[in-house]
């Protein structure tokens, strides 16, 4: 079964056309994974699919679990069950963890969790994530490390339990320890009922996340989409030899 389906997707920024005609599926219980060279419109598709205004979409269609959300604001696609991590999370001064994830909760399910058993829910995600329950009394990305602010990340997506998750360069910046544990986490939060969208320049983060399908962009368009092991062929050759070789592999 398709989470979403995407249907000759054109999108602009500032009145640049940027996405020129994206047809995409993603099934649920799968993880796929994006790349491209930078410029071609990977974090533009993630925004779209989020419902971010700046990204005008002025032609195509956005069906998630057979629903048009095409026109939706992002907070219905949230309630929905759509998550997008940020390349760049941004700091939030006197918000706490623990407070933004309750709110943010509290908005999507539409009930108002209890306190203790808010608590309990989030100390248990943290020990999964091996995380110190002391990280979610911290302000919200204040002074955090890069791998730190991947780390909240990763404790939103177990918190609020999305289905469909969009990670925009979760390992950007991350050392070694950060990523197997950023890995972990996704790999952990992932099962039959999700789907899960990992944009990435590098293989590093693949070798920790298997995915289903690897899907390659240039120039706005999907060049080629293949199996998880595409994903050696285009470390080993770069992505010139696509227009030349994609029908042979």
């Amino acid at each position: 079964m398709s989470r979403l389906e995407i249907k000759d997707l054109h999108v602009s920024v500032e009145g640049k056309e940027i996405l020129k005609g994206i047809n995409l599926k993603l099934d649920t219980g799968k993880i796929n994974a994006l790349m491209g060279p930078n410029g071609s419109g990977k974090s533009t598709l993630s925004n779209a699919l989020m419902g971010n205004p700046k990204y005008k979409i002025t032609k195509g269609k956005i069906t998630y679990n057979s629903k048009d959300i095409t026109k939706l604001s992002t907070d219905k696609r949230a309630k929905l069950g759509i998550f997008l991590s940020f390349q760049y999370p941004s700091e939030v001064p006197g918000v706490t963890i623990s407070n933004f994830l309750r709110t943010a909760l509290n908005s999507i399910t539409g009930e108002k969790i209890k306190v203790m058993d808010f608590k309990k829910l989030i100390d248990e995600k943290l020990k999964q994530l091996k995380m110190d329950p002391i990280f979610s009394r911290r302000y919200l990305n204040e002074g955090f490390s890069g791998g730190e602010k991947k780390k909240a990340e990763i404790l939103q997506l177990m918190v609020l339990n999305p289905k469909l998750v969009i990670l925009d360069e979760t390992d950007s910046g991350l050392d070694i320890d950060a990523l197997k544990e950023v890995s972990k986490g996704v790999n952990t939060f992932m099962n039959k009922d999700k789907c899960i969208l990992i944009i990435t320049h590098y293989k590093r983060i693949l070798e920790y996340v298997k995915p289903d399908k690897l899907i390659i962009m240039i120039d706005g368009k999907i060049a080629l989409e293949g199996k998880g092991d595409l994903v050696d062929h285009l470390e080993e050759k770069g992505y010139g030899w696509i227009e030349e070789d994609k029908n042979t592999i």
